[in-house]
C-alpha cells in the first residue's frame, strides 16, 4: 500500500510544477527550491543543524542516523501560494500549488540509517508581455517558461563515534527540462514576426555530504553543530533552440557547459527535549564561479541565513494544545541571478504548527510563510509572496516485534 502510493506519489510530483509566477525564472535556473521539510520549514528554513528522530531532514546528511533501530519514517508535502507582482506601474496577482517533496527514511543498523526522497531544485515559471516601439513601428513582445529541476536523491549516515559524531552522504540524481519562449508581433503586416524558444534538458547525478556533533549539556539538554559540503558540478545536457520567422526556421542543437556551484553551509541547534529548539543557519553558494550557457559572468555568489525556534507547551499534558509544536522563524538571502547587473534580496518569516496525530508519533505539518523579494534597481520588479505548506510525517514502528501471549 505503502510503495503504490509513493508511486502515485511521484506521477503527481512530476506533473504538478507550476510553483511560480516570477519573472525572475526567466533566468538561470529559474527559483531555488526550500529544501527544507515539516518542522524546518515552519522554523526559517533551517535544517544544517536540526537532529531529530522523528523528521526527514535532507539538508544534512548526517541527520539521518538519529533515529531509532525500529522506526520508519515517510513525509511529504504540498503547498499553495499567493503572488503581488509590482513594476511601479503594472499590478498582477497570481496563486499556484505545486506538490513540494516526498521522502521516507529507515534503519539499516543501530548506527547507520538510509533516507530517499524526491524534491525540487529549481521552478520556472512566467508569463509577461511588453508593447515597444521602434521607429514608426509597435511590437508585442511575449515572454513565457515552464519546467525546472527535480532530484531524487538516496543517502546514507552513520553514528562514528559514541552516538554524539555522525557522517552522511546524499547522491542526487537531476534531472528536468526548462523551455523559454520569446515571440516579437509587429503591427505593421510589412514586418517580419520573430519566435525564439530554449530548451535545455538536463540528466546528471550530484552528491553532497555532512556532519553533526552533538554537545551534551545534561539529560535533556544538547547543542548540535552541523556541516555540509557540495561540490561543484558540470552537468549533462541537451540544447535546443528555433528560431523562426516568415522566411526561415533555424533549428540548432549545441553543446554547452551548465554548472552547479560549490556549496557551504554551517548550522547550530540547541534542544531542550520535549520543550525547545533554537536553530540557525548559514550557507554560502559560488555561482560566481559556474557556467550557465557556456558563460561565466550571468551569476554572483549567494549567501543565505535561516533562524528559528519550536515550543511545546507540555507534551505529557491531557489539554491537546499543549501538545502541538508552536513554530517560528526568519530568513534572509541574496539571489544568484543578475538582470543587467542587478540582483534582489529576499526577506522571509514563517509561522507554523506540528500536530500530533495518533500515539504522537506521527504528524500533520502546517507552515506560513512571507516573502519580500526587494530588488536593487528601482527599475525591477517587487514581489511579494504569502506561502502555505502542509505535510504529513508518518511515523511508525515497523521493525518491532510484538509479542503474543
Amino acid at each position: 500500500m505503502v510503495v503504490s502510493g509513493l508511486l502515485s506519489f511521484s506521477a503527481l510530483f512530476l506533473t504538478a510544477q507550476n510553483s511560480t509566477n516570477s519573472p525572475y525564472t526567466r533566468y538561470g535556473y529559474g527559483e531555488l527550491a526550500n529544501r527544507s521539510f515539516g518542522a524546518g520549514r515552519s522554523m526559517g528554513g533551517v535544517g544544517i543543524g536540526l537532529r531529530s528522530s522523528k523528521q526527514v531532514n535532507p539538508m544534512n546528511p548526517a541527520s539521518y542516523s538519529c533515529m531509532d533501530s525500529m522506526t520508519f519514517l515517510f513525509d511529504f508535502g504540498a503547498s499553495t501560494q499567493l503572488s503581488w507582482y509590482n513594476d511601479g506601474t503594472n499590478k498582477q496577482n497570481n496563486v499556484n500549488g505545486n506538490v513540494e517533496y516526498m521522502a521516507m527514511q529507515f534503519p539499516l543498523h543501530r548506527r547507520i540509517a538510509m533516507s530517499a526522497g524526491l524534491l525540487p531544485y529549481s521552478h520556472v515559471g512566467y508569463d509577461f508581455r511588453n508593447i515597444n516601439t521602434s521607429g514608426e513601428q509597435v511590437y508585442q513582445e511575449t515572454f513565457t517558461g515552464t519546467g525546472g529541476l527535480n532530484q531524487l536523491y538516496a543517502g546514507l549516515s552513520m553514528d562514528i563515534w559514541k552516538k554524539r559524531l555522525s557522517i552522511g552522504a546524499n547522491i542526487n540524481y537531476m534531472f528536468g527540462s526548462i523551455s523559454h519562449q520569446a515571440i516579437t508581433q509587429y503591427s505593421s503586416s510589412n514586418a517580419t514576426n520573430v519566435r525564439n524558444q530554449k530548451e535545455y534538458k538536463f540528466s546528471d547525478v550530484t552528491f553532497d555530504i555532512g556532519l553533526q556533533y552533538t554537545h551534551l549539556l545534561s539529560k535533556t539538554e544538547h547543542f548540535v553543530l552541523g556541516l555540509t559540503y557540495a561540490p561543484k558540478k558540470r552537468l549533462n545536457n541537451d540544447t535546443y533552440e528555433i528560431i523562426e520567422s516568415s522566411e526561415s526556421v533555424i533549428d540548432t542543437i549545441t553543446g554547452r557547459s551548465f554548472d552547479t556551484p560549490t556549496g557551504y553551509g554551517i548550522g547550530l541547534s540547541y534542544t531542550k527535549n520535549n520543550k525547545w529548539i533554537i536553530a540557525a543557519d548559514f550557507s554560502y553558494q559560488e555561482w560566481k564561479k559556474a557556467m550557465f550557457e557556456g558563460k561565466s559572468d550571468g551569476f554572483k555568489n549567494r549567501s543565505k541565513v535561516n533562524a528559528g525556534l519550536e515550543y511545546i507547551p507540555n507534551l505529557y499534558s491531557r489539554p491537546f494544545l499543549n501538545r502541538v509544536r508552536y513554530r517560528m522563524g526568519v530568513s534572509y538571502s541574496d539571489s544568484y541571478i543578475q538582470v543587467n547587473g542587478n540582483g534582489y534580496k529576499e526577506y522571509g518569516a514563517t509561522v507554523g504548527f506540528g500536530f500530533p496525530i495518533s500515539d504522537a508519533r506521527s504528524f500533520i505539518n502546517v507552515s506560513f510563510e512571507y516573502m519580500k523579494i526587494s530588488p536593487n534597481a528601482k527599475v525591477m520588479i517587487d514581489e511579494n509572496y504569502l506561502k502555505m505548506t502542509l505535510s504529513y510525517t508518518f511515523n511508525e514502528y515497523w521493525f518491532f516485534k510484538r509479542k503474543v501471549d
